[in-house]
């Protein structure tokens, strides 16, 4: 891979993980635009690891407050603060993890192909949109109801189907549940943490048992590419969402599954 290549994917991936945008759209159709080969799975492992790194960076200081409140909640055996944040972190994981197991091998055969992603793209965007609009946009991430943790956490096994995103897909479930855009943003990035380790981790295993040439340079550059790129992209996002909302992503999601296809057909 050249610098080009590594930095175009690494940008991608740190972006594309958090806005509702779609990443496996965006990784499928630049590719194409410019006759890229394949980049490789240790390179998906390494731009995973910048952007994991850069999430629980972003996040730091409400983890610590999480995982301290989830431990003594553990031995007091009730709500201690933010343990009930906690908790829908973990239980709302459970969800993807099961359907990646069950389902990951029907996804990967037989789900891939640039029409299913052209057409979730356009779809889970049309209902992003509508959430935006339709939401009462008055709750926080810290009401969150076990009802609520169930909903999201199946919506977020919904993004196993290529083109559907997973912080798009699970911010429309939170704000059709009534979070604010802000509320239903940084759940949706706490929720990432859980799955982009189980996603590296697969993708690790996968890698452990290749026998292919790694370039470890190409790696380095990607992960702390993919890292700035993430941190800065959650950053704004969050200092912008209330102000523009989410119809700027609705708009690109619509044009995006536009140009896919007409590369499908």
């Amino acid at each position: 891979m050249d610098f080009l290549q590594i930095f175009v994917l690494a940008i991608l991936q740190g972006l594309t993980e958090f806005l509702p945008i779609s990443s496996s759209a965006h990784l499928i159709l630049v590719p194409v635009i410019v006759g890229w080969q394949d980049q490789g799975l240790a390179f998906d492992v390494a731009v995973h690891v910048g952007t994991l790194a850069a999430v629980v960076a972003y996040f730091r200081k409400d983890l610590q407050v999480m995982l301290r409140d989830w431990a003594a909640s553990l031995v007091q055996r009730k709500t201690v603060g933010d343990s009930r944040l906690a908790w829908a972190v973990g239980l709302g994981t459970i969800p993807v993890g099961l359907c990646g197991l069950l389902l990951g091998d029907l996804i990967e055969e037989h789900l891939r192909s640039t029409l299913v992603i052209a057409t979730t793209t356009i779809i889970f965007g049309i209902l992003l949109g509508w959430s935006d609009k339709s939401g009462k946009r008055q709750r926080s991430e810290h009401s969150i109801t076990w009802k609520d943790i169930l909903i999201i956490g199946c919506a977020q096994a919904i993004a196993l189907i290529p083109g559907t995103s997973r912080s798009g897909i699970t911010m429309t479930a939170a704000l059709m549940l009534g979070l604010t855009r802000e509320a239903a943003a940084r759940f949706s990035f706490l929720l990432s943490i859980p799955v982009i380790v189980l996603a590296g981790g697969m993708k690790t295993l996968e890698l452990a048992a290749s026998d292919g040439v790694v370039d470890w340079q190409a790696l380095f550059l990607g992960a702390a590419i993919s890292g700035v790129s993430a941190y800065l992209c959650i950053h704004v996002f969050l200092k912008l969402l209330e102000r523009i909302g989410m119809m700027p992503f609705v708009v690109y999601r619509l044009l995006l599954g536009a140009v896919l296809l007409l590369v499908a057909f």
